[in-house]
């Protein structure tokens, strides 16, 4: 049970008192600390030495003190966005103190650092604990937890001093965002972009929208209309379902489109410029990726045989070259339960995407079978859609439903033109290759899963890149929908909790593991993968979590099923 130590005042003469003591002092101050307004301040973890990773404190503010209005938090839509909004202002009024705030960045994400029931809200924060050498400075602790943190709470987490308007527009724009992408399905559509969107990016490592941007506007013969709770009819263009190309020179626009598209599964902040940009939950990136390790995929479909007459059905390597990789990304996403594919010709591997007449005629015995071949079956017989921006090969035309022409980041509709100019060509393209074949479902040694190291759990995030799961690094600079460091964490944590309640144990087929994460989190929430971690974490979405396990080099499959039920 958790000591309660006294009020804040308390706490600020004890740390007073200790100034210049040993390090380890501070861990007396573990325990409940009353607030100001009925507040709690919970000192929950300090660390070792001032070197170590930031000690963890908790701050409950019960629903009377914060005073939200039911209407911002009665749904889950509505709790996510509001916790969302208040983690950004309490990161603002921290601001210039040491204390880190998991606030994230232009998406909106369920995150662990903050949690609203009935009202009351509660903050998970991080505070380095200063010192001199290992000497506490017990002066500059009081500072930041007995006067900057309380004069934060006060001015974030409160309804009476919180920018009211701000707040309703941050929760609306998101309750917005989810009404447009859960129309999608029913309209036929896999993603919408709303005229007026600025979908180009500042930089690379700046995901803040582009000053001078040309804004988005749908080409009429794709341009829809939907309805939102908040803004009334919204229109942009529809991308519908089956093979929609998106094609134009190089620097006009292809790409950022695509991006757009990929962080579409994701709801975005006011001002993102995005926010009206949905794409449907399964939407899947897939890339090539040279040297990652394949653990027993069934790529047939795009490996017709091997040389060395190693089965293609059952396939497995240390170290994929892009075609292979690519392949068994592909297949892996299906595992996993996608029902969009996006892909951009700059990340792929040229010979699993195309084959032209000449190589064929060329080299007939090639036994890559390229993507082009397959794009049409995988829709018609798996009802599984493809977005590809793609500007080097004419195959493609006379395979899409719609093509999109970007010129100078202008959108147009040119499909009827590039089934002529395809016409134009000659015969279409024939492949001895037809249909495409049931996705086989993997069983996972549990054994092989192991987030433990001496005894201990090991799940730390390295970035959006990398991420270490007991004794093992996981590469995941691939994995373009990842949105920050803490969705890496929750990828960790997910995996280690699939392993520790026995979702994971041997019998179920991977997407049987990720359907009982799935409902996991919805029946006792995002806490539920925490098992006593005090580290910040965002809840990811079941691909990522399979993208991670597909990347654990240790993992390893000890069956292969032609239906996720046997």
């Amino acid at each position: 049970m958790t000591r309660t130590q006294g009020d804040i005042a308390a706490l600020a003469s004890s740390l007073h008192g200790m100034d210049g003591a040993s390090y380890g002092r501070y861990k007396s101050l573990t325990g409940r600390w009353a607030m100001d307004g009925g507040a709690v301040l919970e000192i929950r973890r300090i660390q070792a030495d001032p070197f170590a990773p930031p000690s963890r404190i908790r701050v409950d503010v019960p629903a009377e003190m914060a005073g939200f209005p039911a209407e911002l938090h009665d749904t889950g839509v509505r709790r996510r966005a509001l916790g969302g909004y208040l983690l950004r202002a309490l990161r603002r009024a921290l601001s210039g103190t040491p204390v880190t705030v998991d606030a994230g960045g232009q998406e909106v994400l369920a995150r662990s650092a903050i949690r609203i029931d009935d009202g009351a809200v509660r903050v998970e924060l991080g505070v380095p604990m200063p010192g001199h050498g290992r000497r506490i400075d017990g002066r500059q602790a009081a500072r930041t937890l007995t006067r900057d943190l309380p004069g934060a709470v006060l001015a974030a987490l409160r309804w009476t001093s919180a920018d009211q308007g701000a707040a309703e527009d941050f929760v609306h724009t998101v309750e917005d965002a989810c009404a447009l992408r859960d129309a999608l399905r029913e309209r036929g559509l896999v993603a919408f972009v709303a005229d007026g969107a600025v979908l180009p990016r500042r930089s690379g490592v700046d995901e803040r929208p582009l000053g001078d941007a040309v804004p988005f506007a749908s080409p009429e013969s794709v341009r829809v209309t939907l309805s939102t709770p908040h803004s009334g009819e919204v229109t942009g263009m529809g991308v519908p379902d089956g093979v929609t190309l998106i094609v134009g020179g190089g620097y006009h626009g292809k790409s950022t489109l695509l991006r757009a598209l990929e962080t579409g599964v994701y709801d975005h902040v006011p001002g993102d410029g995005r926010e009206r940009c949905v794409t449907r939950p399964d939407a899947v990136s897939v890339r090539a990726e040279d040297e990652r390790g394949v653990e027993r995929v069934d790529v047939a479909a795009f490996v017709a045989h091997l040389p060395s007459g190693a089965p293609t059905d059952d396939f497995s390597t240390t170290a994929a070259s892009g075609s292979t990789s690519q392949a068994a990304s592909t297949v892996e996403a299906l595992e996993a339960g996608a029902d969009v594919l996006l892909i951009d010709e700059d990340t792929s591997a040229t010979n699993v995407m195309i084959r032209d007449a000449r190589m064929r005629e060329l080299i007939p015995s090639e036994p890559l079978v390229p993507f082009v071949d397959r794009v049409r079956p995988l829709h018609e017989h798996h009802g599984v859609s493809t977005v590809l921006v793609m500007g080097g090969s004419g195959d493609y035309l006379e395979k899409a439903d719609t093509v999109i022409l970007m010129e100078s980041y202008v959108a147009s509709e040119i499909t009827a033109r590039a089934h002529e100019v395809a016409a134009a060509a000659g015969p279409a393209r024939t492949s001895e290759h037809t249909g495409f074949p049931d996705v086989r479902h993997r069983v996972f040694d549990p054994g092989s899963v192991d987030a433990e190291v001496r005894g201990r759990r090991k799940v730390t995030a390295r970035g959006r890149a990398r991420l270490t799961f007991g004794a093992e690094d996981i590469d995941l600079s691939a994995v373009a929908q990842i949105a920050d460091s803490s969705q890496v964490t929750g990828v960790g944590l997910a995996l280690a909790h699939a392993v520790r309640t026995n979702l994971l144990d041997g019998r179920r087929t991977l997407g049987e593991v990720l359907d009982g994460l799935d409902r996991d989190v919805v029946e006792d929430g995002l806490e539920c993968l925490a098992h006593g971690a005090l580290s910040d974490y965002a809840l990811p979405r079941r691909h990522e979590v399979a993208t991670a396990l597909n990347r654990l080099r240790a993992a390893r499959v000890t069956e292969l099923r032609h239906s996720r039920g046997g």
